[in-house]
């Protein structure tokens, strides 16, 4: 009988041969370069795009989205663990449960700007809000849907729905990855998690806000204790705390940042490090480790593309469209 991690044999071998189709940073970097919007959208058909350039801003964001939800779709029917194409859905999830909370409250219909890249159809996730049947929901995300709709009734404060949401949406994650298991899935949740309670706590810093306040928005299950989080009282304190951890630069960075200084580097930064840790994939010779890689990657792409292609249209100055792009895995 085969192991959980030959399972993956032949969808590793499939993933590989992909990866160099991927957006590289010299890919890219042509499309910076190239003389015109045109000329840069249709270096993609290289990455197996179709032509896009004669696209709108919302003809792209389309386009996009269909080829996510078309990866999505295939590594849910080709992966052993269902689970981590799961983990990658998930966001989507919340992106439309917030957008369904924030409808409600306005009087507009959600519809037009939900995802179908969740592991919930947008309007099956719109009816079982709306008609109080979110047990129809992962049972995790139904909870934090209610609370999250309690609390803004509650408080008229979307923020701390938010909050409720985005609490739920890693709690979430890290129970899949356990239940998935392997120690690079985990490893990815966890920095993930240390990556979004950095950026909280630069952002409180920033705003000055207490550490109450910042004790609210932490989420478990990170390689640092929250709490110890809470309890820096400065950038440098905090910079202290990753100071041998894979965001040590980040946290340098948003030291600058939590002073006053520019947030763009430190952001840039976050990103970066997961996209290394993300790399370390490619040590591995077959494994759930290229799944993971590979959905990330796409993600990676797609957001670098978005930020090339809609740039481009807009005539933003390539070389600031250039200091924005974070590392690609390929």
């Amino acid at each position: 009988m085969a192991t959980k991690k030959e399972a993956y044999l032949s969808l590793s071998a499939m993933l590989r041969a992909r990866e160099p189709k991927l957006l590289s940073a010299e890919r890219a970097s042509r499309m910076l370069d190239a003389a015109s919007f045109e000329d840069a959208a249709k270096l993609l058909t290289d990455c197996g795009y179709g032509d896009l350039s004669g696209c709108s801003a919302a003809e792209i964001e389309k386009a996009l989205a269909e080829r996510r939800n078309r990866i999505f779709t295939e590594m849910d029917a080709m992966a052993p663990d269902r689970g981590i194409v799961d983990l990658f859905r998930m966001k989507y999830d919340v992106h439309n449960a917030k957008t369904v909370l924030k409808a409600e409250a306005t009087g507009q219909d959600p519809l037009r700007i939900m995802s179908a890249s969740g592991r919930i159809a947008p309007q099956k996730l719109l009816e079982a809000y709306r008609e109080e049947r979110v047990s129809e929901l992962p049972k995790l995300f139904g909870e934090a849907l209610l609370h999250a709709r309690e609390t803004l009734a509650r408080t008229e404060n979307p923020q701390k729905a938010d909050f409720e949401l985005d609490k739920a949406y890693f709690a979430e994650m890290k129970q899949t990855a356990d239940s998935v298991g392997g120690s690079f899935l985990k490893g990815y949740v966890s920095l993930l998690i240390d990556t979004a309670n950095l950026r909280s706590a630069v952002r409180t810093l920033r705003m000055k806000k207490s550490a109450d306040f910042l004790q609210e928005v932490l989420i478990p299950g990170g390689s640092v204790d929250p709490a110890r989080i809470a309890a820096a009282a400065d950038g440098e304190a905090l910079a202290a705390l990753f100071a041998s951890d894979r965001l040590a630069d980040a946290a340098a960075l948003g030291a600058q940042a939590a002073a006053g200084g520019a947030q763009t580097a430190f952001e840039r930064s976050c990103d970066n490090a997961v996209n290394r840790y993300l790399r370390e994939a490619k040590l591995v010779s077959y494994g759930s480790e290229a799944l993971v890689a590979y959905l990330a990657a796409v993600e990676g792409e797609i957001t670098a593309v978005r930020m090339i292609l809609t740039g481009r249209l807009a005539g933003i100055a390539p070389e600031t469209i250039r200091e924005r792009l974070r590392d690609l895995y390929a």
